[in-house]
């Protein structure tokens, strides 16, 4: 949150209107978004879900005089209020199959359910209705179709904050009811998530093979990155919890850095949305053509870089729990992404071509630079030293017991 209010900064001037209404739709979203990862009742990450999500919907809106940013806002708002939907039915299914809403104390009634005979319908119903819902939040495919159009129509400081805090917020709500709350039925939930995580890889990467914008192309980016995170979920052990944690963590990080460069060359009504618009950002402005290029080579997981070891961490877990193929898709899916992430270096350390509007790039400014030293220096340390951030989501996942993956039916069903 701090990185997206020196993008912020940066991006507007005194004179924007609705200036100090952002900067409290900002503080708002962030709340929302720490009750849903800290919440142990399903009805209070429910009323967190709305928090963050109002914040986001009208944000995606705030340049009003943009046509495309009202169309993203209100593409936002219609297909989001109808995943909560999902969400908030799964929630009362869920209660009438336990009698609770508490996470701790569905897990028990779960278990006793499992061990007294055949589950009830409600609690399966219920599970696929919350997947759904979260599926959105994540835009993991195929309930993806929102993110490319949100992403290219909202202003880049908000997207740097869209396609990270909500995601990292949604997927620690996808972890407690999966791990936390229904960890008797890994049966069931493994097997969406393992469809969902090869669905998000592949759609994600060969969707922005095709885009020449480069919003776009990180919209897709990101689906295939909520991919990455669920190849983890499935791996039924702390390991694979802790893998999407710090995955969660090292992407938030170089995201933001990406979206703060592109704030500040696009300016604050995105002028600049062509990959061929980056051409020659090296000779404009080598200190964010070498960030850019940096962020993009951590994102394909080139050593040293915090998405590197994401990525390593990611499909260990998945491998060491008998994802064999789930490892191979992933590995293939990462080779695909390299091909237009590195498209994009190439074309900012190409010569300009002519008047190219990138050579009249300003000098960044403090805000920013503090912005993208925060990421580089996050990405950086998670690429070099990562024992301690891996550590404390270790720690974290010993709260959470799973079936073993050894021993688990769905998983050798997969190899």
């Amino acid at each position: 949150m701090l990185a997206t209010l020196l993008i912020v900064l940066d991006a507007v001037t005194p004179e924007t209107e609705g200036l100090g209404e952002l900067f409290a739709l900002i503080q708002f979203g962030a709340v929302g978004m720490m009750l849903m990862s800290s919440a142990v009742e399903l009805l209070l990450v429910f009323i967190a879900l709305e928090i963050s999500s109002i914040s986001t919907y009208i944000m995606a809106g705030y340049r009003r005089k943009s046509g495309k940013s009202a169309e993203s806002a209100l593409k936002y708002f219609l297909l989001g209020s109808f995943a909560t939907s999902f969400f908030l039915y799964g929630i009362a299914l869920i209660f009438g199959a336990t009698g609770s809403t508490r996470i701790d104390d569905i897990a028990a009634a779960v278990g006793k359910a499992v061990a007294g005979g055949p589950i009830s319908p409600l609690l399966t119903i219920g599970l696929a209705m919350i997947i759904i819902g979260l599926g959105f939040k994540v835009s993991a495919a195929p309930f993806h179709v929102w993110t490319p159009d949100v992403y290219e129509g909202a202003p880049s400081p908000v997207v740097a904050l869209m396609s990270t805090g909500p995601k990292a917020a949604a997927f620690a709500v996808l972890l407690r009811i999966a791990y936390g709350a229904l960890p008797a039925l890994h049966s069931h939930w493994m097997p969406i998530l393992w469809w969902l995580a090869v669905l998000s890889m592949t759609i994600g990467n060969l969707g922005a093979l095709r885009q020449r914008n480069v919003k776009r192309m990180l919209a897709y980016s990101s689906i295939a990155h909520a991919g990455y995170i669920l190849v983890a979920f499935t791996a039924l052990s702390p390991e694979g919890i802790a893998a999407a944690s710090f995955y969660a963590v090292s992407y938030a990080a170089m995201n933001v850095g990406i979206f703060a460069i592109i704030s500040h060359t696009g300016g604050y009504d995105d002028h600049l949305t062509l990959i061929d618009d980056y051409r020659g950002l090296a000779y404009a402005s080598p200190l964010l053509a070498g960030a850019m290029a940096f962020f993009l080579i951590s994102l394909i997981g080139i050593p040293f870089t915090g998405g590197f070891f994401g990525k390593f961490y990611v499909f260990s877990a998945a491998l060491h729990s008998g994802m064999i193929w789930l490892t191979i898709i992933g590995l293939i899916n990462s080779g695909i992404a390299a091909y237009y992430y590195l498209r994009v270096v190439a074309a900012i350390y190409s010569e300009p071509s002519g008047a190219s509007p990138i050579m009249a790039v300003s000098r960044p400014s403090f805000p920013l630079l503090l912005a993208v030293f925060i990421t580089a220096a996050t990405t950086l340390i998670l690429g070099i030293v990562p024992g301690n951030v891996l550590s404390a989501a270790r720690a974290a996942a010993q709260t959470y017991t799973a079936a073993p993956a050894t021993t688990s039916p769905p998983v050798t069903a997969q190899r």
